[in-house]
């Protein structure tokens, strides 16, 4: 019988994700590749596999702690540590604890009682969050500025969003704002040939803002319906790059006082709790609008994420799990909840 939660559509449907070091120095240069051949499995085994290492930490302590035995105090100590060092946040580990110690203090619990009051806790955390990213036909174009640190997978997201916008009939043009990497410049060339979009770029060490002001106006006079904007990848206590992102924004904003329309922070699930500190800089420093978080699958930290739904509340539109075309899809609560509770 198919699990009803593989499903893995939607507008982020068949993206690519990246990989990300935590400094500023240049990671090895990404290489755009072409689609995947398909996959039998479907989009929730998938996560769920990629989930694995976060899930069997949960799950083996979960049953160490447990093994049907009466649920007492120091259990639920135990099992708050437990859940903390999972990165799940103070908050929902609290409620966690709470329900699953409502009606069953000082009586017998399984693990798999357990772990299905974690999925729920859980979801009821990330629902409210999973939202997707809307294009709105009404700005010409819809200006998008991917944000965060080096090696994120931004320039690839921003491939695999360009090739889905054109899939759907949308005019798009890329804009190649990382100015420090001639990786990246040639890398977004590579894109827009293979989406057949229009590329603004400029040479290694030129002005950002100078290349976003050029390309906002071009999309404007070619009547594009979506400007994707790479920017440079830069550490969230570097205070000249952060002031440079910042200058980047306000120069759209000459053109268009409504853009940027989104500005989407790209994260990398190893990074743990740093993942916090970068949504709160980026956030007050660059307006982040919404959230894609990379690499789930090379950590057992990936209960970060709720954690950063607990603290911010910012749509989060899209996980990835892998480097595969078909391995960053868009996000749904249920279907993350279970896996990282393992059910």
């Amino acid at each position: 019988m198919s699990d009803p939660r593989e499903k893995g559509k939607g507008l982020f449907g068949r993206l690519l994700g990246g990989s990300q070091p935590t400094h500023d120095k240049d990671p090895k240069p990404e290489t755009p590749t072409a689609a995947a051949a398909p996959q039998t499995q479907g989009w929730f085994q998938r996560l769920k596999s990629g989930l694995g290492k976060t899930s069997s930490k949960l799950s083996s302590g979960i049953t160490d702690l447990i093994s049907k035995r009466k649920l007492d105090a120091a259990t639920l100590d135990d099992l708050e540590d437990l859940l903390i060092q999972s990165d799940l946040g103070i908050a929902t580990t609290g409620r966690i604890t709470d329900a699953i110690a409502k009606g069953r203090f000082e009586k017998g619990i399984s693990a798999g009682d357990v772990r299905a009051v974690l999925a729920t806790e859980v979801e009821r955390v990330l629902a409210p969050v999973a939202r997707p990213l809307v294009i709105d036909p009404q700005k010409k174009p819809h200006v998008i500025m991917m944000v965060g640190v080096n090696g994120t997978g931004k320039t690839t997201t921003i491939g695999k969003l360009a090739a889905k916008f054109k899939a759907e009939g949308k005019s798009v043009v890329l804009a190649a704002g990382d100015t420090f990497r001639a990786a990246a410049i040639d890398q977004l060339k590579v894109w827009g040939e293979r989406t057949g979009c229009p590329v603004v770029a400029r040479n290694v060490g030129e002005d950002a803002s100078g290349l976003a002001y050029d390309a906002l106006k071009q999309a404007q006079v070619t009547g594009a319906d979506v400007l994707l904007l790479d920017t440079a990848g830069r550490l969230q206590n570097k205070q000249v790059l952060m002031e440079e992102l910042e200058k980047v924004i306000r120069v759209l904003k000459k053109l268009d006082p409504s853009s940027p329309h989104d500005v989407i922070l790209v994260l990398d699930a190893t990074t743990g709790q740093n993942a916090l500190q970068q949504v709160e800089v980026f956030r007050e420093r660059a307006g982040v609008t919404g959230l894609v978080m990379t690499k789930l699958d090379g950590t057992a930290r990936g209960g970060i994420l709720v954690a950063i739904a607990e603290k911010f509340d910012l749509p989060i539109h899209a996980v990835g799990v892998g480097e595969g075309a078909d391995d960053l899809q868009s996000f749904a609560a249920s279907d993350f909840a279970h896996a990282i509770a393992g059910v």
